[in-house]
Formats: structure tokens, sequence, C-alpha cells
């Protein structure tokens, strides 16, 4: 094969998972998650907590914009924070994140996790309708807010029972730790509830 058309390949290959992913659309990345999530549940108790954040964690990643979940919940003063402490502080809630997920979904009641495929607009953003229905009682309706940046979909928001904003809590939650315009007492509890939760 030429040099030429190796290359060509090549890069048709480096670009296949980029086109794909825009192709998925915004109900991929949230897909992703429930499957996830199902995953997890089966796994259970009976695999270490761990490794079951690792295996959840890379799905967290993949589905949410992290770093702007945790701006919009610590308002602007999270720019004056050192690059260190911004660091260590997008670190702890993440942790927190995954582990919230993971302890959350750890056993399988014989629940389903379901998708709806209409998505609806929000401004630019589109938001995905999720239900998790337990093998008895009322479902639970979650809705993912997902924003595309630099041509991948990731959710920026939660909105549980299609109303009631995750972020808006948390923005309400981390305001008295971080009265004293450092993100420590912040850090400190983001920590604390990651380790109860993998206990």
């Amino acid at each position: 094969m030429s040099p030429l058309p190796r290359r060509a390949l090549l890069l048709a290959l480096i670009a296949l998972p980029m086109a794909a992913r825009a192709e998925a659309g915004p109900t991929a990345p949230v897909q992703a998650l429930l499957d996830g999530l199902a995953a997890n549940a089966k796994a259970g108790k009976a695999t270490p907590f761990a490794a079951r954040a690792a295996k959840l964690g890379a799905v967290v990643d993949s589905t949410f914009d992290l770093p702007a979940i945790l701006l919009a919940a610590v308002g602007p003063r999270f720019n004056s924070f050192a690059p260190d402490a911004q660091a260590a502080l997008l670190t702890a809630f993440r942790d927190f994140t995954v582990a919230s997920w993971v302890a959350n979904f750890d056993t399988d009641e014989g629940q389903r996790f379901e998708l709806n495929a209409q998505t609806r607009a929000v401004g630019a953003d589109q938001v995905v309708s999720t239900a998790i229905v337990p093998k008895d009682g009322d479902p639970t309706r979650l809705d993912y807010v997902m924003r595309n940046t630099n041509g991948s979909w990731k959710a920026v928001d939660i909105l549980v029972d299609g109303a009631i904003s995750r972020v808006a809590i948390q923005r309400s939650d981390f305001r008295t730790l971080l009265k004293d315009g450092t993100p420590g007492p912040l850090i400190d509890m983001l920590k604390g509830k990651a380790a109860d939760l993998a206990r």
C-alpha cells in the first residue's frame, strides 16, 4: 500500500469515533450511564466498591461535564481559587459524584432503567428523559440536561421529577461551606462523604 492511501485510511479510522458520537446525539451518553448503573446493580456489594467505582467512574466521566457542573454549583468564586485548589476541588467532587452513583445503585431488585428517545430543546441544550422503574411502586423520573461542547454531548444538570435541579441543590448545599471564600471546607466535606459511601 502506498503512503498516501495508508495515511488516508488512518485519518478515516481516527475520524470515525468522533463522527459516530456526533451522529449518536444526546441520548447515547445517557443510555451508556443507564447501562452502567444496571451493570453496577447486578455486580452488587459482592464486588469490591473500588472495582465498581473504577468501572462506573469511566462512564460518569464520559456522561457528565463535571467541570461545568462544579463551576455552576460553586459560582464565580471558583475562578478566585488557586489552580491547585481548583484541581483538588474537582477531584473531590468527581470522587463524591462517582461514589454516589455506585452506592445508590448497588442492588438489583428487578428495577428497570428506561430512556425516552424523544428529546426536548431548552435553548441550545437538549433534555433526555429517563425513568427508574422499580419492580413494585412508582417510577422515579430523572431528566438529563445535555449540552454539545466541541462536538461531544455531556450532561450539565439532572432534573429530578422533571423540575428539581440537582445543580441548584448543590449550589445551596455548598454556599455555607464556601462562606469564608476558600474551598477547603467543601473539599473536606466531599472527601468525607465519598469515604462514607465507599464503606
